[in-house]
């Protein structure tokens, strides 16, 4: 967002008065905002001299920088702020989720709603979601019978061979099968494998249940964190691939993970970490990360003994700045997600376009 500066004659004075020292001394690079709101100049280092000669305002501004950051600003220079939001649900289709993903899909609607309400400028939003394993259905085996035997909700999972897509880990589910699925094709805007519509569509929570009921016959070894790494991977999401055009380089990137058990991905947290900062310009403060996942590290857990820890999406989860937690035993995630509401406006807010 643009900032407009106001210089009174008083400091315009003080800083001409010190222009006329000559540059010795003088500071190279200084945000008006301090570190939290900085606006790059374009410099890497900043210095003073030992002689303390670098003016500044009562708030800390140095004014031999106020020009140059004001300059930029008016010739149109890169301004802060997010154009767009892409949403990347990963969801465990286990045995056991049945109730997490109608916990998801019941908190979803208020989610959208906050997010119109708090994030007003932004209108463009991408929603995807992809599973924990790489299977279309469990009915591999059934299916070489010459009679159907494995069929849900009235559709044949044999009838007719699912695309590589379906079959590819971190490819966008639009055709959940299975026990406690939608069994639906889910018919996406352009036969893209994620949503493109605006929030306000009302269609948008609809589709939305469709390809988050991706059921319970998932393998129970889940991989969320290569799931989720696979789906913004070059090989995904450049051209040609499976999620092609989801991941765009002017938006705010929110990963939300759903799984009641650890993550059994190849790879360290660490870096798959880095894989995701990769895809977002090596900036992670562009990318916000949403857990609902086991809490039993947490002062007062909400998941039973039994569920047990999960260390590796501890780690990864600590690596970004902008990171929130939930639990994943919890009735109702509305409470969390609205608490990430709050974060994705602050990124976005302070997000500055890559490329």
């Amino acid at each position: 967002m643009d900032r407009v500066f106001t210089i009174s004659s008083t400091l315009i004075l003080a800083l001409l008065v010190n222009g006329c020292g000559g540059d010795e001394g003088r500071a190279t690079d200084t945000s008006i905002f301090g570190d939290d709101e900085g606006i790059d100049s374009g410099n890497s280092s900043s210095s003073s001299s030992g002689d303390g000669d670098t003016l500044e305002s009562s708030t800390g501004t140095k004014l031999d920088t106020l020009f140059e950051e004001t300059t930029a600003t008016a010739e149109g220079g890169e301004a802060q702020g997010c154009a767009a939001i892409d949403f990347l649900f990963v969801i465990d289709n286990s045995g056991s989720m049945g109730d997490n993903q109608q916990a998801l899909i019941a908190s979803f609607p208020g989610f959208i709603q906050k997010i119109q309400e708090t994030i007003a400028d932004v209108d463009s939003y991408h929603v995807m979601v992809v599973d924990t394993d790489e299977y279309w259905n469990d009915c591999t085996v059934e299916c070489a019978f010459p009679f159907p035997v494995c069929t849900f909700d009235g559709v044949n999972g044999c009838d007719g061979a699912p695309s590589v897509c379906d079959e590819t880990l971190g490819g966008g589910v639009t055709f959940p099968l299975g026990s406690d699925a939608s069994n639906q094709y889910c018919n996406l805007t352009g036969g893209q494998r994620f949503i493109t519509s605006l929030f306000h569509d009302a269609a948008t929570p609809e589709k939305f249940t469709c390809i988050a009921s991706v059921g319970t016959d998932g393998d129970s070894n889940e991989r969320p964190l290569q799931a989720m790494t696979a789906a913004i991977s070059p090989a995904l999401n450049g051209p040609g691939g499976c999620n092609t055009g989801f991941l765009r380089d002017d938006a705010v990137l929110v990963l939300t993970i759903i799984t009641d058990e650890e993550d059994n991905s190849s790879g360290t947290p660490n870096g798959l970490y880095q894989n995701i900062v990769a895809q977002k310009g090596g900036h992670p403060e562009n990318v916000v990360v949403v857990g609902l996942i086991n809490d039993l590290d947490q002062p007062a857990p909400i998941c039973p003994p039994e569920a047990g820890e999960a260390p590796r999406l501890y780690e990864f989860m600590n690596y970004f700045p902008n990171s929130l937690r939930g639990s994943v035993c919890d009735l109702n995630y509305s409470t969390v997600f609205e608490q990430a509401v709050d974060l994705i406006n602050t990124t976005c807010e302070e997000y500055v376009p890559i490329g």
